[in-house]
């Protein structure tokens, strides 16, 4: 009889897979030993995999070059990277080897491209593409970055005011594109998205605004869809609707040139995962081409704004189960060493899942668990994993520790999270480390974060504290041992 947690596996899904691999009843993750990242970093612990980064980037700019090529596309293709799913140096740095662009959300991210061009990671050629709703000072950054020669930073107008208060501060000519508003999936609760103008506005706030404005060019339609790139109906009847604008807008405005593709494509949440990329960018790409050539009217160059796809599948979290709660007959709980709130919030926020497997004892036999957090919160637990909304582990043994690892969690949850800041019944930020690769293909760890000790907690919260004598003042204390701190103020 198979019981065993490999024979789970095995009768569910291919394994192994590509970046997931057994090495004698322990999980490798892309040729890593994450136990022996336990053994010299500890539990809880976050990692990024840099070399992930670029590979997506890469696997991206060859899918859209195939099909541009197998279409007789005339246009061509720029990949941009959405900074709002990590901002991190670290990722920037990665990212930008592959000749790619930024896209910013908000006045700091343009702060944020000012310093990688005072290091020379890009330059005035980098097309910096501006969303997001725009106030005084995204304004007033973007007005520097442009007023200091940046001459491939595209404004795209979410509204109506926002070219009035560009051409009050930019000194010269600059580049526009509009955010079309468009409509949201029949599930949401509203029609139509609060971003951006809508499309039968679009070609009427043109000829109003920007025609005889001399100071301004119309580049860019940016077409956004909140879901994502999925096959179905409702994704391909909005990039009909999308270009049938461009296609108005372009016999108005000859200078516009370009449409951006934003909503990324997804990651892989589940050993389950199939989506073919390929054919979605020769779709897109075949699709375009034909309403313009049944119009008449010259291809767009292709911008796409992937935030979650270039970062996402990086990241990792890694806990060690710290004991088992039979609460009733059918629930047994598995007590992690950290938070789910704290450290993968959008499995509190949104029930979004990640792929979540065993780092050890894949030759054990499994059961069926639930996953609780520290935290006195009763929302802080996971439950909704690819195996019919249940979680199977090795059965708990209080004398064989079990480690579990949270894969492809690298876009979005430091920012929710509150990287660095405050922790919900203040429960430590875990160690974060950097993974890399040399010209030889060998690992290189570093850490770019240890555990938020007391201290630091206290800090921000405007206490003085001093850590009891009788405990270790290092910072490799766990998320569950007990602290006694004492206060003065």
């Amino acid at each position: 009889m198979k019981t065993k947690y490999i024979d789970l596996i095995d009768q569910t899904f291919d394994f192994p897979q590509e970046e997931f691999t057994l090495n004698v009843n322990e999980l490798n993750f892309h040729g890593i030993d994450l136990m022996g990242l336990v053994k010299t970093y500890g539990a809880p612990l976050k990692f990024t995999y840099l070399p992930k980064i670029s590979e997506n980037i890469n696997r991206a700019k060859t899918w859209f070059a195939e099909a541009l090529k197998s279409n007789g596309y005339a246009g061509n293709y720029k990949y941009c990277y959405c900074t709002k799913s990590a901002h991190f140096k670290h990722v920037l740095d990665e990212a930008l080897k592959n000749d790619i662009h930024i896209e910013t959300s908000s006045a700091f991210d343009v702060d944020i491209v000012e310093n990688l061009k005072a290091e020379g990671k890009i330059t005035d050629s980098t097309y910096v593409i501006s969303n997001g709703f725009k106030r005084d000072q995204y304004v007033k950054n973007l007005a520097n970055l442009i007023n200091q020669g940046h001459k491939n930073c595209i404004v795209v107008l979410d509204n109506y005011e926002e070219i009035n208060l560009f051409n009050q501060v930019v000194e010269g000519h600059y580049n526009v594109g509009i955010r079309i508003a468009s409509e949201e999936e029949p599930k949401f609760e509203f029609y139509t998205s609060r971003l951006g103008i809508g499309y039968k506005n679009i070609v009427p706030f043109y000829n109003r605004e920007i025609k005889n404005n001399p100071k301004v060019t119309l580049k860019m339609l940016h077409f956004f869809i909140n879901t994502g790139i999925r096959d179905n109906a409702y994704y391909w009847n909005e990039l009909l609707k999308c270009m049938n604008v461009y296609v108005k807008l372009k016999k108005e405005c000859p200078s516009l040139d370009s449409l951006n593709i934003g909503g990324g494509f997804p990651i892989k949440t589940s050993l389950a995962h199939d989506y073919d990329y390929a054919y979605m960018v020769n779709e897109i790409v075949r699709q375009i081409k034909q309403v313009c050539d049944e119009n008449n009217v010259p291809v767009p160059h292709i911008f796409t704004e992937f935030g979650s796809f270039t970062v996402g599948e990086s990241g990792g979290a890694i806990y060690k189960v710290l004991y088992q709660k039979q609460q009733n007959d059918r629930e047994k709980w598995n007590m992690i060493n950290s938070s789910f709130i704290t450290t993968l919030p959008d499995t509190w926020a949104i029930n979004k899942r990640f792929i979540m497997l065993p780092l050890n004892r894949w030759d054990s036999e499994y059961e069926r668990v639930l996953l609780g957090g520290l935290t006195c919160d009763s929302d802080d637990y996971y439950n909704s994993e690819q195996h019919m909304n249940a979680i199977y582990l090795p059965k708990y043994k209080q004398d064989k520790p079990l480690y579990i690892g949270f894969f492809n969690t690298g876009a979005y949850q430091e920012t929710i999270g509150g990287f660095g800041g405050l922790q919900h019944c203040l429960i430590p930020s875990p160690k974060h480390i950097l993974i890399d690769r040399d010209a030889n293909g060998t690992l290189k760890t570093s850490v770019f974060t240890e555990q938020q000790t007391s201290e630091q907690l206290l800090s921000i919260l405007g206490y003085k504290c001093s850590i009891n004598t009788a405990f270790s003042k290092d910072n490799t204390r766990n998320a569950g041992d007990l602290d006694t701190i004492a206060l003065s103020y």
